[in-house]
């Protein structure tokens, strides 16, 4: 595949992912909200909170295909693609290894794409920061937003929060630091792993357009952008 190539998800894929996502969605009783902030044609920078389960990305990126036809493309780890069968996978349901140039392209090119600002960070939080997001110096996605245009929007799932407890830990973090693996000291259903069956409920943003780009002024557009975002999903995440 060459750097230029964006793939789309195949209906045999779609229909493999709806097989593994509706038992998920029925599991957690799964909705969402604000599906009509989303923009129906035209570029659009989805902004979605990193839980643990990460699952619940994929629940609000299917709801949002039945909802209106547009299927969320993706920027995915370097590390996903390095694992064999996962890395076809990925490139299976849409997903792209992430880069600026690759997220500009596909924004340019008109489609929906759905980034994770916070990351894998983002999801090892603690049970003492849930409900936060950790976008403090995460700004790509902002400034991606200011040079193509493109609306965003936030997008979160609060209470995946509640299907795990992450507890506190030195040697997640170093090990996270060190080589960016997630090694995070978990526990679900009872003493298990398995997730809370927890009632989710997903929420869309209003859309947030960025001003006329200014390249003489772009940190200054960067950090206000970011700032109006982050203080958008906080609201989001602080929904019950």
């Amino acid at each position: 595949m060459t750097h230029t190539e964006t793939p789309t998800a195949s209906p045999k894929t779609i229909r493999r992912m709806r097989r593994v996502l509706e038992p998920l969605a029925r599991y957690h009783q799964f909705s969402v909200e604000g599906l009509e902030n989303l923009p129906l044609i035209g570029p659009v920078l989805l902004a979605v909170h990193h839980s643990l389960a990460t699952y619940d990305g994929f629940l609000i990126g299917g709801a949002i295909y039945e909802g209106t036809g547009r299927l969320p493309r993706g920027l995915g780890d370097d590390r996903i693609f390095q694992i064999p069968g996962l890395g076809a996978l990925a490139r299976d349901i849409g997903l792209v290894p992430a880069s600026p140039e690759a997220g500009e392209r596909l924004l340019r090119e008109g489609h929906l794409l759905a980034v994770a600002p916070g990351g894998m960070w983002e999801s090892l939080r603690p049970r003492d920061e849930r409900r936060q997001s950790r976008w403090d110096n995460r700004k790509g996605f902002a400034r991606l937003a200011l040079r193509t245009g493109a609306p965003l929007v936030m997008a979160a799932c609060p209470a995946a929060d509640d299907l795990y407890t992450v507890y506190p830990s030195n040697f997640t973090d170093r090990v996270y630091r060190r080589i960016h693996l997630p090694v995070p000291i978990v526990r679900g259903l009872g003493p298990t792993v398995l997730p809370r069956p927890v009632k989710l409920t997903a929420y869309l943003s209003r859309p947030l357009f960025p001003p006329a780009y200014d390249p003489a002024h772009e940190d200054a557009q960067v950090d206000a952008l970011h700032a109006e975002a982050t203080a958008m999903m906080a609201e989001l995440l602080g929904r019950r």
